[in-house]
């Protein structure tokens, strides 16, 4: 028999292990400088710790949640929120969301492709060539080259502003055709087509305008803009206390300096320089700001088309309602001029013994004569003062 009151003793590692399964765990890929891809499942604690933010950064990549497109700039990192692209950027590494995404995959291919370092001084370093000559050369190119941070941003901006440029070109493509055949035909078919061309402009409007604003508000402030030199801010903390004999070894080491990476030789020339110099991210971000605004540029067109074209679809149906005001016009006062006849023709057709209606059939037809003629003569006279009057048109 079972015993009423027993107490099951709980095993703390299940309890454990159960909260451990509770925790969603997120698929991320990890794109670092090299450009070589791994697939990350780790939930938003490990992620945290990973890049040093807070939690109210990472829960603006919750795609749960309606954030406004968003960038960030936090001590180690960049956190960016760009429709489907969401994204953290280190000095050295950079983890987006939802890699399967089919929309993300391209931005992926794109980081690997480019994020990776000139590599030509490391190449003929391994078929064992002497490149002393050319090697200022090489190595200006590489200082020519932004930081890791900036070229993944640069990446990230690209293929947003090439997204929603291509979902603006196949709206174009779709709303002219209805436009214009709509103010061919107005029908219920062409009016619903138009109507739901409408929804999705105003919905990609608003998109494209979180973006635009998100650039715009990040150009006009400084200091966010400072904030997105991670490898500045990197150098500035790991640089020597003796600035100046760091800046000599490299120079007096060519051979051993050109093995050092391009982040950290561009981090030891900024952090010597104008720390408020935002010249270059400045230039990255209004290059981007004016494609963003161009495919705005391009759905206000589409916008002012369309009001035009409902403007035009309004004069049309105010002008097919005046001719129907007209048509009504041109009835009442027939009706009238008839109402006037049948009063005639009722009064003498009274079946009442009148003493004058004896031997007068002659006048039958002058009595039909006269009031038609009387009452067609009304219907010109009403016609003649609304023409006068501009109620019906000439």
């Amino acid at each position: 028999m079972a015993r009423d009151g027993y107490v099951v003793p709980v095993d703390p590692q299940a309890v454990t292990s159960v909260k451990k399964k509770t925790q969603p765990a997120r698929s991320w890929i990890l794109v670092d400088a090299t450009g070589q891809g791994t697939i990350l499942d780790a939930d938003k604690h490990a992620i945290m710790n990973r890049v040093q933010i807070h939690a109210r950064d990472l829960r603006i990549l919750d795609p749960l949640l309606s954030y406004p497109s968003t960038i960030l700039g936090r001590e180690g990192a960049i956190v960016l929120n760009l429709e489907h692209i969401k994204a953290i950027i280190t000095s050295e590494e950079v983890l987006l969301r939802d890699p399967m995404d089919e929309n993300v995959i391209p931005v992926v291919e794109e980081l690997q492709r480019r994020l990776p370092p000139a590599n030509v001084f490391r190449q003929g370093h391994g078929n064992g060539k002497d490149y002393t000559g050319g090697q200022l050369d090489v190595e200006a190119g590489e200082e020519d080259e932004s930081p890791f941070e900036f070229r993944a941003l640069e990446v990230a901006l690209e293929a947003i502003c090439s997204f929603l440029a291509a979902r603006t070109t196949e709206l174009e493509t779709s709303a002219y055709p209805a436009l214009d055949e709509l103010t061919s035909k107005i029908s219920s078919r062409n009016l619903d087509r138009v109507r739901k061309l409408k929804s999705a402009m105003t919905r990609l409007t608003a998109r494209v305008q979180k973006v635009r604003d998100e650039l715009e508000q990040l150009l006009d402030d400084d200091d966010d803009m400072a904030d997105l030199y991670l490898s500045r801010k990197l150098a500035g903390v790991s640089s020597p206390a003796s600035g100046s004999g760091g800046a000599n070894w490299f120079l007096a080491s060519p051979t051993i300096g050109s093995k050092i990476s391009r982040a950290s030789r561009v981090s030891l020339a900024t952090v010597h320089g104008d720390e408020n110099d935002v010249e270059e991210l400045e230039m990255l971000l209004e290059a981007y700001f004016m494609q963003i605004d161009s495919t705005l540029n391009k759905l206000t067109t589409l916008r002012e088309y369309i009001d035009d074209t409902e403007d035009y679809i309004n004069i049309q149906l105010d002008n097919h309602r005046n001719q129907l005001i007209q048509l009504e016009l041109y009835l009442s006062s027939g009706t009238v001029c008839l109402t006037i006849y049948s009063l005639v023709a009722g009064v003498f057709g009274m079946n009442i013994p009148y003493t004058w209606n004896d031997n007068h059939g002659y006048m039958f037809k002058w009595v039909v004569i006269v009031t038609g003629a009387f009452c067609a003569s009304l219907f010109v006279v009403l016609m003649t003062y609304a023409r006068y009057k501009g109620l019906v048109g000439s």
